[in-house]
């Protein structure tokens, strides 16, 4: 009686054939499962059912793999395209359909966020929050910084969100309470209330940026009508004695002046 051959130790038989798309969603599977660190080369060919040698002709190693998953979850980024809707609005449902992303693999995300090049120009969420800055009058030569540092808050909210540590911020107690008070009750603020208050923020810093940019205060001239002693400066940064008669167009105070963002009342 002929016996079964026996596969080889360390091969193994897949009826179809590798594929990089194949290898990322299976390793994003892991990911969600276990995390980032659980992840190995070893691991992935078992769930393909493929030789681990295998998947090096596809992914070099695993910072290659992950960077993969990462372009492949970040090309999936959907919202819903509001081109009539205030400017404003359009800002809160993009960050909040890719919060959405976020806990959908938040394993993934929390890794990603803290790569650098997490974020690539063609990536939906940049082209879309681009679009919706330009959308609200941002000048075209502004557009990366502002969608950088809306990115960077974000992004940096969501981080603390996932690792827990805004969950725990959000509880401490002050040093010293008020006068008469027992410190701050946050039944109820939870994190989704939270995100909330961090677009409200972004929202109006914005709006307080193109007000400023449309009074005349961009390119470094002083905005129209303000006037030396405007309350706009911080106080830290008005000179020692205001001479507003005797002030020229160059003064540098004044230039300072203007590229300043008001304060929030």
């Amino acid at each position: 009686m002929e016996r079964a051959k026996r596969t080889p130790r360390g091969t193994r038989k897949r009826d179809v054939p590798l594929t990089e798309a194949g290898i990322c969603t299976s390793a994003l599977r892991l990911i969600d499962a276990d995390g980032v660190e659980a992840l190995t080369m070893r691991k992935l060919a078992a769930a393909l059912d493929a030789n681990p040698m295998s998947l090096y002709h596809h992914v070099p190693n695993k910072e290659a793999l992950l960077g993969g998953v990462a372009r492949m979850v970040g090309a999936r980024f959907r919202t819903v395209t509001l081109e009539d809707a205030p400017w404003q609005e359009r800002v809160r449902l993009l960050a909040t359909d890719f919060r959405t992303l976020a806990h959908r693999h938040p394993n993934l995300m929390a890794y990603s966020f803290s790569q650098p090049d997490f974020i690539q120009p063609e990536d939906p969420f940049w082209v879309a929050l681009t679009a919706v800055l330009a959308a609200a009058g941002v000048p075209q030569s502004e557009i990366p910084q502002l969608a950088a540092l809306v990115c960077a808050v974000v992004i940096g909210v969501m981080i603390a969100e996932l690792n827990g540590a805004l969950h725990r911020w959000s509880n401490l107690q002050p040093a010293t309470p008020a006068s008469g008070e027992d410190g701050p009750t946050n039944e109820g603020f939870g994190e989704d209330r939270m995100f909330r208050l961090v677009l409200d923020t972004i929202i109006s810093g914005l709006e307080s940026r193109l007000t400023a940019d449309h009074a005349g205060g961009r390119e470094g001239q002083p905005p129209q009508n303000s006037g030396c002693a405007s309350g706009r400066i911080p106080r830290q940064l008005r000179p020692p004695a205001a001479h507003c008669e005797g002030e020229s167009p160059g003064n540098p105070v004044s230039g300072m002046a203007a590229g300043l963002d008001p304060e929030v009342q």
